[in-house]
């Protein structure tokens, strides 16, 4: 059996983005690679399900990166990547800016209460920083600052499913695992959560309500949101809300 993390330990929450703080997958990433294929010209267009499938690939320029390898039956160009990309980080900014991409339900009031508790907060994600900054900036302006750490892309070598962006994390916040938890919603988010030795509650997005609830046997708590909320897995939740309670009282690695 878990052993409870110590009364009062809670000192961060380290916050996914994509899935988590908001739908931008299907909503946003997806729709974005999408026109960025129609303004050079390319006939792909990517369903629902086949970006979900493609989701398996963390990042999004590995992941497009995939996809023309298995188009192309090779290495596709680096001029033809970095121009698909480049349209892609355009597009998606123009999506968020005019609203497309919203926060999901309960996370601006998760985000104020731990302020208010004087928890720290990070964003620990495999999304660019440009791609980040869109979303905080038009999506949380008044409380961006509540976030002043952001581990990014850019700042590691490997990206989840490794735990390296978490523990990174941890570094510079100067804190132990056991007083953290991690806000995910796919496995590979899990996976580096848990690795990095950190209690993870996955909140399941449209891109990964679909999978088998096994896929996330590792997680401290299994739910579809924060708020309304219906616990799949984990301690009881009173009231419908995650709240910071709820997170305090979710078993610890062992």
């Amino acid at each position: 059996m878990q052993a409870l993390a110590a009364q009062g330990s809670l000192r961060a929450l380290l916050w996914d983005v994509d899935g988590t703080l908001a739908e931008t997958e299907l909503d946003g990433h997806r729709v974005a690679f999408n026109r960025a294929f129609d303004q050079l010209g390319l006939p792909w267009q990517w369903d629902r399900a086949t970006y979900i499938e493609l989701l398996a690939i963390s990042g999004g320029r590995e992941r497009l990166r995939g996809f023309l390898q298995r188009q192309q039956g090779g290495e596709p160009k680096a001029s033809l990547l970095e121009a698909l990309h480049q349209a892609k980080q355009l597009h998606y900014r123009q999506l968020v800016v005019a609203g497309e991409v919203q926060l999901r339900a309960g996370v601006r009031r998760l985000i104020e209460a731990a302020a208010a508790a004087g928890l720290q907060q990070a964003i620990v994600t495999t999304s660019g920083r440009e791609a980040v900054a869109a979303l905080l900036e038009n999506q949380l302006r008044e409380l961006s600052q509540l976030l002043p750490l952001r581990i990014c892309a850019e700042d590691v070598a490997a990206k989840k499913p490794d735990p390296e962006a978490y523990r990174l994390a941890l570094q510079r916040l100067g804190l132990e695992p056991g007083e953290a938890v991690a806000l995910e919603d796919s496995p590979a988010g899990l996976a580096a959560a848990t690795s990095a030795g950190l209690r993870c509650l996955v909140t399941l997005s449209a891109a990964t309500i679909k999978l088998p609830t096994t896929r996330f046997s590792a997680a401290s708590s299994l739910t579809d949101g924060l708020e309304p909320t219906r616990v799949l897995r984990g301690p009881a939740c009173a009231g419908g809300q995650i709240t910071l309670s709820y997170l305090e009282q979710l078993p610890a690695m062992p």
